[in-house]
């Protein structure tokens, strides 16, 4: 009887393994940059082709986890991020690198695959998402605390990532095998639900995190060269931002459904937007720090949300795998335009260019919200699932379907 309160920690430590590769995004694309014969581009393009990737794998296993089975796919994914990133982190030639990453990209989605799919047929999938938000935050500020202490060189976040995947594999053992998920409308049709509405969610996500991570993969660039500060002050910088996202994710579980879904996700936009601009302008430690902390407390907020949107869509979790994935790819795409926008322009008018593509996000995102809220009373003729599915819009933060979203760095800081 107490069993659904169990907290999963094999999908927590899952959920951590798969999303760290986004969360150390800046410092692999620095790294990369300075340690290897490569330029800011060339690093850049390096950091979206590990997270094109993970995207890859997530919609390629989006509607196969339960088929497949939990447990062995979760060992693949594992397998492939350690030797994939194991590989890159002590070999030196750029194609060796570049390999090395693909394949250990292609396992953090696996993984993230896994975790969203499986955390999607629990009663309380939003603690579990939220643990594995502060735990992957607090995993990946320790790294950002403790790398440039640790000496020069490419290898040392991705060798961090390659032995967090070594250190979550035994919790697969609890995973299932090929056991189908259990929950509502497991064995209705198989046609994906509410195909408009999830589209447009999906393509929203696509090009939210686009923006997002286009100032994330340049950040630590940001801070070295414009901001003038050492890459130690950088480093606790993000660390400090990271741990302003494990307050967000806290806020958001408070927080609750009290102000809606619609609100937090359109107006929580529109405030990143101005974070981004004043991250992107710094100049001192002071304006760099504030914009990086301010910006990182809110991103999960709004993802929570967000998650508990996409999760409403599909009980069987297909549409949160799916806008999470389309979630990476903008995430892929993130650190190559960043690296472009900011070369052609510099980084000011990058942030605004960012800023006012969010803004313009905002409001389709909006949209789904409000319309998911007002349509779910009429969208099936079974009261108990009426009831459900107002549940999974108006408290995604607590709800049976929330399910997490895609590796998105999951925050920048989150």
């Amino acid at each position: 009887m107490f069993a659904p309160r169990t907290t999963p920690w094999p999908l927590v430590a899952l959920f951590t393994a798969g999303y760290l590769a986004p969360y150390l995004l800046p410092t692999i694309v620095g790294r990369l940059d300075s340690g290897l014969p490569l330029s800011p581009t060339q690093a850049g393009a390096v950091g979206s082709a590990l997270l094109l990737s993970s995207a890859s794998a997530g919609f390629l296993l989006a509607s196969r986890v339960e088929r497949i089975g939990a447990r062995g796919l979760a060992r693949t994914g594992l397998a492939l991020a350690l030797f994939g990133y194991g590989a890159a982190a002590v070999t030196h030639p750029v194609p060796a690198v570049v390999l090395g990453v693909l394949v250990g990209g292609f396992g953090s989605g696996t993984a993230t695959a896994v975790a969203a799919t499986r955390i999607a047929g629990r009663p309380d999938p939003h603690r579990t998402t939220t643990l594995g938000l502060l735990c992957v935050s607090a995993l990946a500020g320790a790294v950002y605390l403790t790398v440039p202490h640790l000496g020069p060189g490419h290898g040392l976040p991705l060798a961090a990532i390659a032995l967090t995947a070594l250190a979550v594999w035994p919790a697969t053992a609890r995973l299932p095998a090929a056991t189908p998920l259990a929950g509502p409308g497991r064995d209705g049709n198989p046609r994906l639900p509410h195909r408009r509405h999830g589209l447009t969610l999906a393509a929203c996500m696509l090009l939210w995190s686009l923006a997002q991570n286009s100032l994330w993969g340049v950040s630590g660039r940001i801070g070295l060269t414009q901001a003038h500060l050492t890459e130690a002050t950088v480093g606790a910088v993000f660390a400090v931002a990271l741990g302003a996202g494990l307050l967000g994710v806290t806020g958001a579980g408070a927080l609750g459904p009290r102000l809606g879904v619609a609100l937090p996700i359109g107006a929580g936009t529109a405030v990143i937007a101005a974070c981004i601009v004043l991250s992107a302008s710094a100049t001192d430690l002071a304006t760099f720090a504030t914009g990086e902390i301010a910006w990182n407390t809110l991103y999960p907020i709004v993802l929570s949300y967000v998650i508990g949107l996409a999760a409403s869509l599909d009980p069987r979790g297909r549409w949160a795998v799916l806008v999470g994935s389309a979630s990476s790819l903008g995430t892929a795409a993130g650190p190559l335009t960043g690296s472009l926008l900011s070369a052609q322009a510099g980084f000011p008018v990058m942030g605004v260019v960012l800023a006012v593509g969010l803004l313009a996000l905002a409001l389709p995102m909006t949209a789904v919200a409000l319309g998911r809220r007002h349509g779910a009373s009429v969208e099936t003729g079974e009261g108990a699932e009426t009831v459900e599915v107002m549940e999974v819009v108006e408290i995604p933060l607590d709800t049976a379907e929330a399910t997490p979203a895609a590796p998105d760095r999951l925050a920048p800081a989150t």
